[in-house]
């Protein structure tokens, strides 16, 4: 697979956001991308830098809808499979949403964050609700693909079902900023998500200074035996090109050890030990 991250910034001008991103998608094309894969919320400002107010939800968008339409067109027209990134309407509803589209244009699907966060800059609480997707697994023309949704991350769970139901990639759009974590944990934790569960794994992060954060880009792409293959510059708006071997993922020890030697009859839900008793003398 050629395998394309999109870091790019976004403002307030959503109409040159998107202009930007349909771009990227040309480019990639042009140098030879099966799949390209954009950063959270790619084409709007990040809203949850600022804590939500009553009008929230009226900054998102359907899906399908008409960002999605567009990339779907894009899409078809150039052969390529999309993973998107939106803040979607549903209802009453709103959710941090990857949809997902193939070569030939259809949506096949789309991820929401499972997991919401709320912290200074990340006041995301009241702008999402919990995904109830669960995680996915989308058969694409380019492979077996993935979403763990920035946060999602954080969870081995999450990225074990994603193994359990036969990633060969996964792919996270993230919205990482300057500082937010000691340098190079970005890296590290998804180079032991992807060793201990036997897939690639690919950051497309966004990048650029907005109200009150600043994104950091360095979006990388990392194997399944757990090594860096590339990374994107920080602070600027680039494309990362990584050429990955999918077949490389059942040679990786998770494929050939640890998940054939699990046992969740025994831990997957955890226990108390019992106290033991003092022998009275």
């Amino acid at each position: 697979m050629h395998l394309a991250l999109v870091q790019q910034h976004a403002t307030t001008d959503l109409d040159d956001n998107l202009k930007r991103g349909l771009r990227a998608l040309d480019a990639a094309a042009d140098a030879g991308a099966d799949c390209v894969v954009y950063p959270e919320l790619a084409f709007t400002p990040f809203y949850p830098q600022h804590r939500a107010g009553s009008d929230a939800h009226d900054k998102a968008e359907p899906i399908p809808g008409p960002t999605t339409e567009a990339f779907q067109d894009a899409a078809a027209r150039r052969g390529v499979v999309v993973v998107l990134n939106l803040y979607e309407r549903d209802g009453n509803r709103a959710f941090d949403t990857s949809p997902v589209i193939d070569a030939d244009g259809t949506l096949l699907g789309m991820t929401r964050m499972m997991h919401i966060t709320d912290y200074d800059g990340f006041y995301e609480q009241g702008y999402y609700a919990p995904g109830d997707t669960g995680a996915l697994v989308y058969d694409t023309a380019a492979g077996q693909i993935g979403v763990a949704i920035c946060y999602d991350r954080h969870y081995p769970e999450y990225l074990r079902a994603l193994a359990l139901g036969g990633a060969d990639l996964v792919v996270v759009p993230q919205a990482g900023a300057e500082g937010e974590w000691p340098d190079g944990l970005f890296e590290a934790e998804l180079r032991v998500g992807a060793f201990q569960n036997g897939y690639f794994m690919a950051l497309a992060n966004r990048v650029g200074e907005e109200d009150v954060l600043t994104f950091d880009g360095g979006s990388f792409v990392t194997d399944p035996f757990g090594q860096l293959i590339d990374q994107a510059p920080r602070g600027e708006d680039a494309i990362l090109h990584a050429h990955i071997d999918l077949d490389r993922c059942t040679k990786a020890p998770a494929r050939r050890l640890f998940l054939k030697d699990r046992r969740p009859d025994q831990y997957a839900h955890g226990a108390v030990a019992p106290k033991s008793k003092q022998t009275e003398t």
